[in-house]
């Protein structure tokens, strides 16, 4: 992979560097800039030769302000990952993201890839095929402040001309996990490709794709994420053998298996009746 973005962005952020996601960036970002600056609240070890450290809180401004002082683009993983209740995702997932995109404004910051996830469609059904324009279905909080990340990508655009790429995540792991993940894999290498990709590309504007691998069962129809020079490499196919000898035969009365969202459909006060008029949209 060529890394030609070290002319285009010098010195380029990665929020969430400590989480699981950034610790799989960290060292493959550090490839494609001269300086890369990592910042989390937790525990971000030392610094390697050219990283900066910079821990921030996203719930302060005058703290984001900082840290996005000197950056020529973000890739925006901080925040929380999973499902919580709303007074836990609304800090770092809201109010932080608000904290971002205005402080990248201030400070003339020009292009951000943001961790967007699959939860915010996460009410459509297993193995039903959409695109990034399809109206929002958010499967809780999480995927809620997912959606409204996305929001403020598009006013910041519209109002201000920061460009975004908002990544639709699905499953990012070494292999996937489960049924669901032979249809929204993405591997590591290929997460590596999509963030490139979409700090490469020109005239982006505000952008939205699904973080997912060359997956022939894949839910989603992606072809955007080719206008962006995303190619991905990997298949989970590769695991599908081992997969479907191991699973459980599916229960399409339980939501976690009958919707996309999966098992974040079985967190939090979000019940589903076996017959509910998400079923009928």
């Amino acid at each position: 992979m060529t890394t030609d973005l070290i002319g285009k962005y010098p010195r380029l952020l990665l929020t969430g560097a400590a989480g699981a996601l950034g610790r799989v960036l960290r060292p493959r970002l550090r490839a494609h800039c001269q300086t890369l600056r990592v910042s989390d609240l937790a525990e971000l070890g030392a610094a390697t030769a050219g990283e900066e450290l910079v821990p921030a809180d996203l719930q302060d401004p005058a703290a984001m302000l900082s840290l996005l002082e000197g950056v020529d683009a973000a890739v925006h993983f901080g925040g929380v990952s999973v499902e919580q209740p709303f007074e836990v995702v609304l800090p770092a997932n809201i109010v932080g993201v608000f904290n971002l995109y205005e402080a990248a404004r201030l400070q003339g910051v020009r292009r951000i890839v943001f961790a967007s996830s699959n939860h915010v469609t996460g009410c459509y059904r297993q193995g039903e095929s959409i695109t990034p324009a399809a109206r929002p279905r958010p499967d809780g909080y999480y995927g809620v402040s997912k959606a409204f990340g996305e929001d403020m990508a598009s006013l910041y655009f519209d109002r201000y001309g920061i460009e975004t790429v908002s990544l639709r995540i699905g499953n990012c792991a070494a292999q996937p996990a489960d049924r669901r993940g032979l249809a929204i894999w993405l591997s590591h290498d290929d997460l590596e490709r999509l963030v490139v990709a979409s700090l490469r590309a020109e005239n982006v504007g505000c952008t939205t794709v699904y973080g997912v691998s060359d997956n022939p069962q894949s839910w989603w129809d992606n072809s955007m994420a080719r206008d962006i020079g995303y190619r991905p490499q990997d298949s989970a196919e590769a695991y599908r053998a081992q997969i479907e000898a191991e699973a459980a035969p599916a229960d399409f009365n339980d939501p976690t298996q009958r919707l996309q969202g999966g098992r974040f459909l079985g967190v939090g006060p979000f019940p589903f009746p076996p017959e509910s008029k998400e079923m009928k949209r």
